[in-house]
């Protein structure tokens, strides 16, 4: 009995439970520790509190779809570093003249796809194109009726139309900034010494029944600049480099759409393949051949002429 009432029992371990608020812990540092499997989130997690919003969402939406890229292209680390420098290369081409990454926008269809989903509701509206990588600001100021054709090549042309709404009424006072290549396929600024300055280059302004008038020459197709980094990726993908005829046009007015838009002559071969996708049908204008001494005359242009009426109809801010 003593034996028995002296006998250790025998000791029992309690089991611990684990520290629930140190595994949520853990758990919660998982977040910022970068997998190919997370990288979209936790990239997207790394913005505070006061971010604005609408930045974060294209960065966020640019994040997923650029991750989403790489893990299906998985690019090599060498394809990785050319395509950092050919980024280098392109910003190192731009200048105040020349904005290549403009140009590489244009030829991925980027531009035109910024362009249509910018002005899908159109009801009679012109239709908008890409601006392009020479428009230059501030280009001369004419009367109507002026000849914005400072070298004298080309065979000449009578652009004439008027600006009105999408009811048909009348806009006195809108701003037309007009530019174009010259008869060799080039824009003033890639021939500086050789073409006038702002030569195919001026603004006019449409008088009070809403009409305006320029004289010029008829455009000619062009390749885009070839010799940087954009002209390599044509190059590499076997891709035209040209573009269909066109004059280039900026029409701005108060209460009114800014609208970016151009006039594509209809006998262009390259009107099926723009090298930017910029050609839309109804801007194919019609273009006609005048033969017409007494007018020519009045002109001050030799016979036979071309003209083309071309009417803009803006949309309603």
């Amino acid at each position: 009995m003593a034996k028995a009432a002296t006998e250790k029992k025998p000791v029992v371990k309690k089991k611990t439970e684990p520290n629930k608020k140190a595994l949520v812990k853990d758990k919660s540092k998982a977040k910022y520790y970068f997998t190919a499997k997370n990288s979209v989130k936790v990239v997207q997690d790394r913005s505070g509190p006061k971010a604005n919003k609408r930045v974060k969402y294209l960065v966020d939406t640019l994040v997923e779809h650029l991750h989403a890229f790489i893990k299906e292209a998985r690019p090599t680390m060498d394809e990785w570093m050319y395509g950092i420098n050919y980024l280098t290369r392109t910003g190192h081409l731009s200048t105040d003249w020349r904005q290549e990454f403009i140009l590489l926008s244009d030829v991925l269809g980027i531009s035109m796809l910024v362009e249509t989903l910018n002005h899908d509701k159109m009801s009679g509206e012109t239709e908008s194109t890409v601006l392009g990588p020479f428009y230059v600001a501030n280009a001369p100021q004419y009367h109507n009726g002026a000849n914005i054709c400072l070298d004298g090549k080309g065979v000449p042309i009578l652009v004439y139309g008027k600006v009105t709404d999408s009811r048909g009424q009348i806009i006195p006072g809108a701003t037309l900034d007009v530019w174009q290549a010259n008869e060799d396929g080039f824009y003033d600024v890639q021939q500086k010494g050789v073409q006038p300055d702002m030569n195919l280059r001026g603004v006019f302004t449409s008088d009070n029944k809403g009409r305006y008038s320029f004289r010029s020459a008829y455009p000619r197709h062009y390749p885009i600049p070839y010799d940087g980094s954009v002209g390599d990726m044509l190059k590499a993908l076997d891709r035209n480099p040209n573009r269909p005829a066109h004059l280039h046009f900026m029409v701005s007015a108060p209460g009114y759409e800014k609208l970016v838009t151009h006039i594509f002559t209809p006998d262009c071969p390259w009107l099926k393949d723009d090298a930017v996708f910029g050609v839309k049908e109804s801007l194919i204008g019609d273009f006609r051949m005048v033969d017409d001494a007494k007018r020519s005359a009045e002109l001050g242009f030799p016979n036979p002429f071309y003209e083309v009426e071309w009417n803009i109809v803006l949309s309603k801010a």
